[in-house]
């Protein structure tokens, strides 16, 4: 079995209990394969920052051609600013369409604007989801502006390549994008089987979107260190809006350790110091210099 394939098995047998300080002696430890797998989905995350002139001639220096030489892309779109950049196209080395979405600073006060609500998915985008299921409004708004284009993308991308699987990566603000692209794509997309991986992932939904993500396909969430930015928003009680917020996390963390040891965390919201809900109990004791990596070397940011 492929590294990558075995430590996403592992993971996801990891998330049937819930989490628990008991659940400590559960966490494992990466191999150096298994760590090196997610390096060309790291490159992924990190090229979206890149114009979409860039990323649609795949001409974007080490995060794209220096890192994924085989890529070929199919579309790509967004302007940085009131739309996010992204990019979907084929990896015919790893047999795969890439959905990638822009992550930028800006996202931090998506996840902290006193502004934002959970609110329903659009019905029309989501069919036949329950109402119960909410997320981030911010995060919901942003994804509804490209999830149209990005479907009739992978869509294109599937029917040219003949491949079964679509991966979603993303960083930070999109890794939130990709989260809800994980429930969007397969609503409308059959036959294939679909993976996320992202980094630095805020709380994307309650209780119920959580449970969602985790059920519906292989989700992994790869957090460095003492980021802030993934105990973002709150998942109990917030001092700074003084209310319960009930966001939750899907399974599937890993967590990156000072040590740089990555541990693949059981559960979700796992308290173990090992993991990032109980390494980072408030944004005093994180640090967000660690939110852009580095990630096996990959360091996410807008240079291209």
């Amino acid at each position: 079995m492929a590294p990558l394939a075995a430590v996403l098995l592992s993971l996801a047998s990891l998330a049937t209990a819930a989490p628990s300080l008991s659940q400590r002696q559960a966490i494992t430890t990466l191999t150096t394969a298994q760590i090196s797998s997610f390096k060309p989905y790291s490159f992924y995350a990190a090229a979206g920052y890149c114009s979409p002139a860039s990323t649609l001639a795949w001409n974007c220096g080490a995060k794209c051609q220096g890192a994924n030489p085989t890529f070929k892309p199919v579309a790509s779109g967004g302007n940085g600013g009131s739309v996010q950049f992204w990019f979907v196209g084929v990896d015919p080395t790893l047999e795969t369409v890439i959905v990638s979405h822009q992550g930028t600073d800006p996202s931090l006060s998506l996840v902290t604007d006193s502004d934002f609500f959970l609110g329903s998915l659009d019905s029309s985008l989501f069919p036949g989801v329950s109402s119960s299921v909410e997320v981030h409004s911010g995060f919901r708004d942003e994804q509804a502006k490209t999830a149209p284009q990005i479907l009739a993308a992978v869509q294109t991308a599937l029917a040219q390549s003949g491949v079964k699987k679509v991966t979603l990566v993303g960083h930070s603000l999109g890794g939130a994008i990709a989260l809800i692209d994980s429930i969007y794509l397969p609503l409308h997309i059959t036959g294939v089987t679909f993976q996320t991986i992202v980094y630095g992932l805020p709380r994307v939904g309650n209780q119920a979107f959580a449970d969602l993500a985790s059920a519906g396909n292989t989700v992994t969430h790869i957090n460095n260190k003492e980021d802030i930015v993934p105990i973002l928003p709150g998942s109990d009680f917030c001092l700074t809006r003084g209310k319960f917020l009930g966001f939750h996390h899907p399974t599937g963390e890993i967590h990156i350790q000072d040590s740089n040891a990555w541990d693949a965390c059981p559960g979700q919201d796992n308290p173990s110091t090992l993991c990032t809900t109980g390494d980072v109990p408030n944004i005093l004791e994180g640090d967000e210099s660690d939110h852009d990596g580095p990630y096996d070397g990959v360091e996410m940011s807008s240079s291209c």
